[in-house]
């Protein structure tokens, strides 16, 4: 097997079939596969074999979709980095996955500290100038386009996807070809995606989301995709009235963002599914989304560490509000923390077993140990199933707040203040307190022309839930920090120093 099989079964099936669109640029599915047969033969000339390491230190462009397809067919790893990472991120990476090939841009080649690399041999440049390294388009020129993918063992590892690091150094999460492949199929079968549709990929590819869930998911199943480099919101709405997207996945915050924005200049009716993913969806974002536009916004549930899917709430049986059941192959339960799985309604930490789990923690099996047991992947996540066998996230176990030794989650407390009709975002979490331990503050973002004060909030609040979970400090703010993928950054919340003094109540 290997993932790239899907362009080459692309090429022989639909040769003359649009497979990507970015800007004035298309590719057809031929195109594309003797494209990535040329980037697999340059990088064989370059001394890349089985198992080498080749990063892809690249923004929402095709040469990411290309370099990722040749990398996969010669049996190397394909290693992503996030664009937004700095000098010394990216020394720590690429010297733990050993990279001896990084293909990058002009301007991200700045922060390749090729000197504190010993192990790195070239820097191909994708766009831009080329004075740090070789120009990608030239080995591509001069190459042959003509390289089936390799057969590899299904445990062979295909891609290395590092973790945001939020509790210390990244970690490469490796995912095998079995992985991924057996994550794609399902996820097709769950979404109901078709050769037809078209799918809206602007959702950073160095992410697992858009690599897998959007990108492999699409070519797998011969749709078209449409790349664009990054999320703006009105170029979003732009593309899907004219480019006539039929599917569309985001995040929650994205969702939210569409909802604040007058829509009503463009025509949204092409798009037919609406997918949410990388953190709870707030039940009144679905419901006020689904009252706008008559469609469900189905969410999934997955990590990076799972391929990424897992869990699916899909049209066969829809639940507001529950993250669906999981996927085929794929068995999840609620564990205590002795291991012992909890009964429907019980709260407790997520996990999972499946062909989707990750291989490990690239070079670090002591973590992997920590995280995969018997092997149960242990998520972190906090949640509960109910009698239909339903699953539902309730938060993260590292977010949890404790109030006097009563436990706060978070989510259950944005889910309340997201009900406020003047609030556009919600941000909640716990500060160290000296008598209580910790208080809930919470950050929030006001709908445009909208005013409130902290104590409307508070009173809302009390109206609505037991007086510990209420929060005692609250921050009006234009913007909350979000991650390349649009996922709220809490850490960034609870470290940073406000300039201005907060109004707690009592």
């Amino acid at each position: 097997m290997n993932i790239a099989h899907h362009i080459e079964r692309g090429h022989l099936l639909f040769p003359e079939k649009i497979a990507l669109i970015f800007e004035e640029r298309s590719f057809t599915y031929k195109e594309l596969d003797l494209l990535a047969g040329r980037v697999a033969n340059s990088l064989r000339g370059l001394g890349i074999q089985r198992g080498d390491r080749v990063a892809l230190f690249l923004p929402n462009i095709p040469e990411f979709i290309i370099s990722y397809l040749g990398i996969l067919k010669i049996g190397a790893v394909a290693v992503s980095l996030n664009v937004m990472l700095k000098t010394s991120e990216v020394r720590y990476i690429l010297n733990d996955c050993a990279a001896k090939v990084v293909i990058t841009t002009e301007s991200e080649s700045e922060q390749v500290p090729v000197a504190d690399l010993p192990e790195l041999q070239h820097i191909l440049i994708a766009e831009g100038k080329t004075d740090r390294g070789i120009s990608l388009a030239q080995l591509i020129e001069k190459a042959s386009p003509e390289a089936r993918a390799l057969e590899m063992d299904r445990h062979a590892p295909a891609s290395i996807v590092y973790t945001s690091g939020t509790t210390g150094f990244p970690k490469g999460a490796t995912l095998s070809h079995g992985n991924i492949i057996s994550n794609m199929y399902s996820h097709n079968r769950c979404c109901g995606m078709q050769p037809k549709d078209r799918l809206l990929l602007y959702v950073p590819l160095f992410h697992c989301f858009g690599q897998n869930a959007i990108l492999n998911a699409g070519l797998n199943i011969c749709a078209t995709i449409i790349l664009q480099r990054r999320f703006d919101v009105e170029q979003v709405l732009e593309t899907i009235a004219s480019q006539k997207i039929t599917m569309f996945f985001g995040v929650p915050t994205v969702f939210i963002k569409m909802l604040n924005t007058d829509t009503s200049k463009y025509n949204l009716k092409s798009v037919r599914y609406y997918f949410s993913a990388a953190a709870p969806m707030p039940i009144e974002i679905a419901q006020a989304w689904y009252n706008k536009y008559g469609l469900i916004i189905h969410e999934g549930y997955g990590l990076t560490e799972t391929s990424p899917c897992a869990c699916y709430n899909h049209d066969l049986k829809y639940k507001l509000g529950s993250i669906g059941s999981p996927i085929e192959n794929v068995e999840i339960k609620i564990v205590n923390s002795d291991g012992h799985q909890l009964q429907p309604g019980e709260l407790g930490e997520i996990v999972i077993r499946g062909p989707n789990v990750m291989l490990g923690y690239w070079n670090r099996p002591f973590e992997t140990a920590q995280v995969i047991k018997n092997g149960w992947f242990h998520t972190g996540d906090i949640g509960r199933i109910d009698e239909d066998g339903f699953f539902y996230i309730v938060d993260r176990l590292k977010d949890m707040i404790n109030v006097s030794g009563f436990k706060v989650y978070p989510t259950e407390v944005e889910n309340v203040i997201y009900q406020h009709p003047a609030v556009a975002e919600v941000a909640v979490y716990g500060v160290p307190e000296a008598v209580k331990g910790e208080i809930v503050n919470a950050n929030i973002v006001l709908k445009t022309g909208q005013t409130i004060t902290e104590k409307q909030i508070i009173d809302f609040c009390s109206e609505r839930m037991a007086a510990y979970k209420i929060p005692r400090a609250i921050h009006f703010v234009n913007s909350l920090p979000k991650n390349s993928t649009g996922k709220i950054l809490k850490r960034v919340l609870r470290n940073q120093s406000f300039s201005h003094s907060a109004r707690v109540s009592p």
